[in-house]
């Protein structure tokens, strides 16, 4: 069945007769355009190869989403991003939005006032595209290719959905199981490399490209071309929803999940979107919205978003309280949204085991995980197994986690982009942190969220005192670039705002026009970034425990049923189920002797409730000198990873000095190790 598109998609575009308005030739000027088509409006050679010191050169957007018209049950986003029967079917309305929008209730509910617009698209274009329309179109394919030729290296296409989001809308046309869409929209992209290969003469010599490893990604990037990286955001991954706070999920079911993902293409996910599931708690929505989204929430869980106050000074976006009558109205009779005490702004839900397991199976298949969207709590968490096994393979790709977390990220070796916001806000955040970029020799990227129902810029105006002028050159200087036309519209970033994906090469010049040339420039060493990001994951092997298994002693053993052990041993005995436990006093400590003298830097302690608030860790060559390598006082709990200058031990001590809690020390599991 997938053969037989491909070779409808090759006959119907090699049929097609190319345009030649721009008079250009050349690698990048495909020879079997379909016609009438949309114009890309950029002239020059797009850049190739590496810098002077052979890092790739280019943009990236770190989150979008080209496929999801297939989602949410087909009928949300209207529009596709490529058809075989050309851009008049690809670039039309749903047909419920016929003939004046009056049914268009997704547009009414995100965007405002009665709904009503020109459904019209090819070739007037009347209403839509537009920054601020979240149900049409924006990411047709030929408006990616102007993204690319103004300077875009890396795409990261999220297969995205929601089942419930998808089985209360009144319109669909498909199941609303998750998986199901995700594997159509990941057959879908492939369907579009084959559409656009066919235009420049067969497989693999389009602009288009799919890639599955870094490497694959910059020999892309060195041919000028665009790699597209396979990644799912989604509320219910593998199935693992949850009903009442019952897993509907195994490790069984995850394993298959994620090796299927991995099979599709896929190299980066998110554990949690929008509704708490068995893996993970999320982060709130705010304003209208959260209220919106908290009800899905009670129709997808049976329950409601519950909070608490914040632990540390990371916080979850305040929950939105303002009214959202079409989405509460879907609630049962007598159910209504909670309110929720200003203090507490933080989810109590967490990582769970299941969703620890999934962390660490994505580790293993070397994936990249997305923390935006993840409660405090759940991101917390699985920063601190990241850390512990030194993987550098996250990402904040579209301003969703807290702010406050961005050197710890870049710490691990993850990359961060930011929201298409505003070139104002975006030239703002992106200062803020420039500081962080030049420590860590990193660049910076953007999440267009494109198709992703979240709002894009809008314009500043034309009388503004440092608008885009056209036409002007991209940020290699090679090409030159002008306003972008459709059929009979034709688009500016000073009057239209981000109205769609061609656009984002106009955005960035409104960047450059605000925030200067230092903000561009750390935006063309994002697609480098990245991929060293990307690179240090799949290279990533997992260190050798020195302390599992091996003999260990303790001050004391809390010892009151008779049933379990808490012997110092358990602690190093590879299994989290168990645990060392002390008497409930501050002075204690735990001893291991890892046979011979090794060269150790650092530690993991997995701390059970009873962690240590204040505590050291010490190493001895011979079990009566001790030498402090590290220290705190103000431990929190939860997975600790110690990092040290490598020094020779034998013998390995944690010496609590305070406790967190009424109770002893605690430890599930310690690991020392080489690095």
């Amino acid at each position: 069945m997938v053969l037989s598109a491909l070779l409808t998609l090759f006959a119907v575009v090699l049929a097609a007769p190319a345009p030649a308005a721009s008079g250009e030739t050349g690698w990048w000027v495909p020879t079997a355009r379909p016609a009438p088509d949309s114009q890309i409006n950029v002239t020059g050679e797009p850049f190739k190869g590496t810098d002077a010191q052979g890092h790739v050169r280019g943009f990236v957007d770190a989150h979008t989403h080209l496929m999801s018209n297939e989602a949410f049950g087909g009928r949300l986003i209207c529009g596709k991003t490529f058809s075989p029967q050309g851009i008049a079917d690809a670039l039309k309305d749903c047909p419920e939005h016929y003939p004046d929008g009056s049914l268009a209730i997704f547009d009414l509910i995100t965007k405002g006032g009665d709904g009503k617009h020109d459904p019209n698209g090819w070739p007037t274009f009347v209403d839509w595209p537009a920054h601020d329309s979240m149900t049409h179109q924006q990411s047709y394919y030929a408006w990616v290719e102007r993204a690319w030729r103004g300077g875009q290296r890396v795409l990261v296409n999220d297969l995205v959905t929601n089942g419930v989001i998808c089985s209360v809308y009144f319109f669909k046309d498909r199941s609303c199981d998750e998986m199901t869409s995700i594997r159509l929209q990941a057959q879908k992209t492939y369907e579009l490399q084959a559409y656009v290969d066919a235009m420049y003469g067969g497989p693999g010599k389009g602009w288009f490209r799919i890639v599955t490893d870094s490497g694959q990604a910059r020999d892309v990037i060195q041919q000028g071309k665009l790699a597209v990286v396979l990644g799912v955001e989604t509320s219910e991954p593998f199935g693992c929803k949850q009903i009442l706070d019952i897993a509907q999920c195994s490790r069984a079911d995850i394993d298959r999940g994620l090796d299927e993902l991995y099979g599709l293409g896929v190299r980066s996910m998110f554990l949690c979107h929008k509704f708490d599931n068995a893996l993970c708690g999320v982060r709130f929505d705010e304003g209208t919205l959260g209220t919106a989204i908290n009800a899905g929430q009670f129709l997808s869980t049976g329950t409601f978003w519950k909070t608490e106050t914040c632990a540390g000074p990371q916080h979850d976006n305040p929950i939105g309280l303002a009214p959202a009558p079409a989405a509460e109205a879907l609630l049962p009779q007598g159910v209504t949204v909670p309110s929720y005490a200003a203090d507490a702004q933080c989810n109590t839900r967490g990582l769970t085991e299941l969703g620890e397991y999934a962390v660490r199976g994505m580790m293993k298949r070397k994936m990249m995980l997305e923390v935006d969207h993840m409660s405090v709590k759940a991101a917390g968490r699985a920063f601190d197994i990241l850390e512990s096994e030194s993987y550098p393979g996250v990402i904040s790709s579209h301003s969703w986690m807290d702010l406050d977390w961005t050197e710890r990220v870049y710490k691990m070796g993850g990359f961060v982009a930011q929201y298409m916001h505003g070139a104002e806000g975006f030239s703002s955040e992106a200062k803020r942190t420039d500081a962080l970029r030049d420590k860590y020799h990193v660049g910076y990227g953007y999440g267009t969220d494109m198709n992703g129902v979240g709002g894009w810029p809008g314009p500043r105006g034309t009388d503004t005192p440092n608008p885009v002028r056209y036409p002007f050159r991209s940020a290699d200087g090679g090409s030159v670039i002008d306003r972008q036309t459709t059929g009979e519209r034709t688009w500016d970033i000073n009057t239209d705002g981000a109205a769609h994906y061609g656009l984002v090469p106009d955005w960035i010049e409104d960047i450059r026009q605000v925030g200067g040339q230092d903000v561009v420039d750390d935006l063309f060493r994002g697609a480098e970034s990245y991929l060293t990001t990307w690179g240090a994951s799949e290279h990533h092997r997992a260190a050798v425990n020195l302390a599992a298994g091996e003999p260990t002693a303790a001050s004391s053993t809390e010892w009151w049923n008779p049933f379990v052990s808490y012997a110092s041993g358990r602690s190093v005995d590879g299994d989290t189920g168990t645990r060392w436990a002390s008497e409930w006093s501050d002075d204690q400590w735990l001893r291991i002797d890892l046979g011979s003298t090794q060269l150790v830097g650092r530690v993991t302690l997995d701390w059970e409730r009873a962690y240590g608030r204040a505590y050291r860790i010490e190493v001895s060559t011979d079990g009566s000198t001790w030498q402090s390598v590290w220290s705190t006082t103000t431990g929190d709990g939860g997975l600790d990873t110690a990092r040290f200058a490598g020094v020779p031990a034998r013998y390995l001590r944690i010496q609590g000095q305070q406790r967190g809690t009424q109770w002893g020390y605690s430890l599930h599991e310690v690991g020392v190790y080489s690095i």
